[in-house]
C-alpha cells in the first residue's frame, strides 16, 4: 500500500520558527503550513496515523528558480505530516528519498510506504 499527498511547498527553516523573549516557537507561517497539510491529510481519507517503520519519497517541486537545499525543506513537511495525523511521529521514518524536481508548482509530492518488517 502506498500513499500519495500533493501538498503547498513548505516554509523554509529560517521562516518555520519565531524566537521571542520567552523562547523559540513555530511561527505563524509554520501554524499555517501544519493547519494545510492536515486538510490535504483528511482529503486523503487517512483517519488513523501510520504505524512502523515508514519510507517516504518526496518529490520536490520548488515555487521559483531561486537555489535552495534539498534539505530545507525537511523539517517543516516531516513535523506537519506527523501533527497532521499521517504518522505517529517523524522519527517513524526510516528510509527517505528525496528528489528536487526541475518543474515549478510550488508543490512536494509524498509517497509513504511502510517498511515490512521480516
Amino acid at each position: 500500500m502506498t500513499i500519495a499527498l500533493e501538498l503547498p511547498w513548505p516554509p523554509s527553516v529560517n521562516n518555520y520558527w519565531t524566537h521571542a523573549r520567552r523562547g523559540t516557537f513555530i511561527s505563524v507561517r509554520g501554524v499555517n503550513y501544519r493547519m494545510s497539510v492536515r486538510v490535504e491529510i483528511a482529503k486523503a481519507k487517512i483517519y488513523k496515523p501510520l504505524t512502523g517503520s515508514l519510507h517516504l519519497i518526496l518529490k520536490l517541486f520548488p515555487p521559483d528558480l531561486r537555489r535552495r537545499d534539498i534539505d530545507n525543506v525537511l523539517k517543516a513537511l516531516l513535523d506537519a505530516l506527523a501533527k497532521g495525523g499521517l504518522m505517529l511521529d517523524d522519527n517513524q521514518v526510516k528510509k527517505l528519498d528525496i528528489e528536487m524536481m526541475s518543474d515549478l508548482h510550488g508543490v512536494v509530492e509524498v509517497y509513504v510506504k511502510p517498511i515490512e518488517q521480516v
